[in-house]
């Protein structure tokens, strides 16, 4: 079983900066992809960037140039950098990871509980 567990919301002003940590623990072969989505009140969840095998990584169109998202695969950890916040930013943040828990099982889906970040003065 894989569990992640996210760190690092909270409340910060607007042009603030945030960083939003996620540690994969577990057994696994195989982390394919690790990513961060968010959720507002009354609206769907919602990718914020990805970052898979190979370096690659894709941002939403809303955080373009203001998020970074990095990882440490020693650690099993992504990173979510988050810059010059904005009130719409606030959102429940959760850690996705598809893992490959062996080489004979079919990579699964994984979620976090989810951190608050609010935005607001």
């Amino acid at each position: 079983q894989v569990q992640l567990m996210e760190s690092g919301g909270g409340l910060v002003q607007p042009g603030g900066s945030l960083r939003l940590s996620c540690e994969a623990s577990g057994t696994f072969y195989n982390i394919i992809s690790m990513a961060w989505y968010r959720q507002s009140p009354g609206k769907e969840r919602v990718l914020v960037a990805r970052a898979t095998n190979g370096d690659v990584t894709n941002y939403a169109a809303a955080l373009e140039g203001r998020a970074t998202i990095s990882r440490d695969n020693a650690k099993n950890t992504v990173y979510l950098q988050m810059n010059a916040l904005k009130p719409e930013d606030t959102a429940v943040y959760y850690c996705n990871s598809i893992v490959q828990t062996t080489p004979f099982k079919a990579p699964a889906t994984y979620w976090g509980q989810g951190t608050q970040v609010t935005v607001s003065s």
